[in-house]
C-alpha cells in the first residue's frame, strides 16, 4: 500500500502510554486516514465517524458494537466500525493498521 501527494503529520497520535501510536495522513481532497501501530495489549476504542480498520500485518481480536463474539482478524484484512460507538481489541502480535474516517 502506498500513498501519493499526501501531508503526513510530524507528531504521532500516543494511546494507552505509547503501545499504541499513529501518524494522520491527510489527502489532497482534504479526507484523512491514520496509519498506526498497536503493541500486544488489550484496548478499547471510541469512534466519532464510521471507521473502516485495514490490518495491514499483525494478529488481534477484536469484539464490535453489539456483539458478544471476539473476532480475530490478521494480515490483509479489515473490519467497520460504526459512528458513535465503541469497540475492543486484543492484540497478540504488533499490529500495523490503516484507518479510514467515513462520514
Amino acid at each position: 500500500m502506498q500513498f501519493n501527494n499526501v501531508t503526513v503529520d510530524k507528531n504521532s497520535n500516543t494511546y494507552f502510554e505509547g503501545n499504541v501510536t499513529s501518524r494522520n495522513i491527510t489527502f489532497s481532497d482534504g479526507s484523512v486516514k491514520t496509519l498506526g501501530v498497536m503493541l500486544k495489549g488489550e484496548f478499547e476504542f471510541n469512534t466519532s465517524k464510521k471507521e473502516i480498520m485495514e490490518i495491514t500485518s499483525g494478529e488481534l481480536d477484536v469484539l464490535l458494537p453489539n456483539s458478544n463474539d471476539w473476532q480475530l482478524f490478521s494480515d490483509n484484512s479489515s473490519f467497520e466500525v460504526p459512528a458513535n460507538s465503541s469497540f475492543k481489541v486484543r492484540v497478540h502480535k504488533i499490529t500495523n493498521y490503516c484507518c479510514s474516517y467515513v462520514d
